[in-house]
């Protein structure tokens, strides 16, 4: 049962007083059974949602009860406020429903709200350039996922060849500018960057989506995935555990420490994906770093040495 949907059972019977679960079912794309149990899990938790039987029946909020949703704590709500202060720059909508939210929250509340809306500007343009936009077809995949609703894409692939397909839009991320598109397809999940959609047709037809679905943890599988296939390979390096932090600047992700030994040092483990870009990161540690293993890596930071003795070695 998730939170989101009985929210939205709230809102609903909100704005239209009385609603069936039928009605409901319709609404959310869930089974009238479920409707059903959503209906009788918020009138157990004590929200006064009653039964009204008969003809012309259904489920009412008790005389005519309204709530503001508005439970928050205070380091909630600075939090929710500081996330989106930033985001409302130059959107009209965002600006009102964000005075909204905060004429919602508890009087006490309201002032470090605020003051947390007003905090912060994200601006993403660098010196000298106009701001960044997002691609044309951003929003149009944004109001597919929301609505739930099919997508006609015309792809391409990395090496040019263009297919069409019929997905299931479940959501969008921006990375570093990149956006990409996560959707459900005949063969499951499948993410799509944005850049290299064609063409994307909004259908008409319900888009299916997994009522378990969260975007986040979608997202980091994904990233997962792609990590592990650009860096299958791995080495194994001993470095002063003063120095790991300027380490793992050179390696991010793929550095990992497997042991600390008596001496102070760390057993590291590294990953890149060829020795060779694995040698040139060590390479400028000197001997500050052993490598002990594999041995492609220990061949290619003898051959880098070799070039630099070679050509600065004095003569």
């Amino acid at each position: 049962m998730r939170a989101d949907r009985l929210v939205a059972v709230l809102l609903l019977m909100q704005a239209r007083g009385r609603v069936t679960a039928a009605e409901l079912a319709g609404e959310l794309e869930v089974s009238v059974a479920t409707a059903r149990r959503d209906l009788e899990a918020l009138s157990a938790a004590g929200i006064p949602v009653y039964p009204q039987p008969g003809r012309g029946g259904g489920w009412s909020l008790l005389g005519g009860a309204r709530t503001d949703l508005s439970g928050l704590t205070a380091p909630e709500a600075q939090a929710l406020f500081l996330l989106a202060g930033p985001a409302v720059s130059g959107a009209p909508e965002l600006k009102s429903a964000l005075r909204k939210l905060l004429r919602a929250l508890p009087h006490t509340f309201r002032a470090d709200a605020e003051a947390a809306a007003n905090a912060v500007i994200v601006d993403s343009a660098g010196w000298g350039e106009r701001d960044r936009e997002r691609p044309p077809l951003v929003e149009m995949l944004q109001t597919a996922t929301v609505r739930r609703l099919k997508v006609r894409l015309t792809y391409a692939k990395r090496g040019g060849e263009q297919t069409r397909r019929l997905v299931d839009p479940w959501g969008l991320v921006d990375k570093d500018e990149v956006w990409y598109l996560l959707a459900g397809t005949e063969s499951g999940q499948r993410t799509f960057r944005v850049d290299r959609i064609a063409e994307a047709v909004v259908t008409d037809r319900p888009a299916a989506r997994p009522d378990d679905f969260e975007l986040e943890q979608a997202w980091r599988r994904v990233v997962a995935e792609v990590e592990e296939h650009r860096s299958p390979l791995s080495a194994k390096v001993l470095i002063a555990g003063r120095f790991l932090r300027v380490l793992r600047t050179h390696f991010g992700r793929h550095c990992e420490v497997e042991e600390t030994l008596d001496d102070g040092r760390v057993l590291v483990r590294v990953a890149a994906p060829t020795p060779l870009m694995i040698a040139q990161q060590l390479a400028g540690w000197g001997r500050l770093i052993e490598v002990v293993e594999p041995e492609p890596v220990k061949a290619e930071l003898a051959r880098l040495g070799a070039e630099l003795t070679e050509l600065y070695a004095p003569s």
